[in-house]
């Protein structure tokens, strides 16, 4: 049995299924909006297709908490949204859990990416498959392309406990200015108060 039958079986297609061959020199940001049948929340990294195993309800929990509060704090101008790409060059385009983009920046329904200069903050909450993408390769990448504010997010005993950066424009690398434990409050971006502990809490009305 040839190598691509057996990946065939393992991942519950049939022996005819057509797998993505990369390009000699590998895949360009532009091609995630044209390759057939990738996974939600497909990133371009280093040229290369990034896939996320499934996540856990932690993860799934926090994407939606920190994109509603966000979206509850953030002055007119800017528009927080979690499941949009930021294409930092021709071979890296991140999909951040959340973030905070500039309002002019939103050209209509049907875009799929933003520039780096268009984007405030990136959020990005820790899994046990993303740890090194989120603690060392994705905030380095964001730092470079210049976005000015990160949050990393990881969970302990249920709750999430938040990591601060603020880009230093002369090293371009992000500096930290503080570490979140019940209550994140902060004045950059923008005027933020949000209670941690409340990640896990039902909003009324069932949602």
């Amino acid at each position: 049995m040839g190598a691509s039958a057996s990946a065939a079986r393992d991942y519950g297609v049939d022996d005819e299924y057509e797998w993505v061959r990369p390009p000699v020199d590998g895949w360009t940001a532009d091609d995630l909006d044209h390759l057939p049948n990738l996974p939600l929340h497909t990133e371009l990294i280093h040229g290369s297709l990034v896939f996320r195993s499934p996540q856990t309800r932690f993860h799934a929990r926090a994407i939606p908490f920190f994109e509603h509060v966000l979206l509850s704090q953030a002055p007119e101008h800017l528009e927080p949204m979690a499941g949009m790409t930021v294409t930092l060059d021709k071979r890296n385009r991140l999909e951040p859990d959340v973030l905070v983009v500039l309002g002019d920046a939103c050209t209509g329904l049907r875009q799929t990416w933003f520039k780096p200069e268009d984007v405030v903050l990136t959020v990005e909450v820790v899994s046990e498959e993303s740890v090194e993408r989120d603690r060392e390769v994705k905030p380095r990448k964001y730092a470079r392309a210049g976005i000015p504010h990160f949050w990393r997010v990881e969970e302990n005993d249920g709750l999430p406990v938040v990591y601060v950066y603020e880009l230093d424009p002369a090293t371009h690398s992000y500096a930290p200015t503080g570490i979140h434990h019940k209550q994140l409050k902060t004045d950059r971006p923008f005027p933020i108060d949000i209670d941690l502990t409340a990640v896990g809490r039902r909003r009324p009305g069932g949602s």
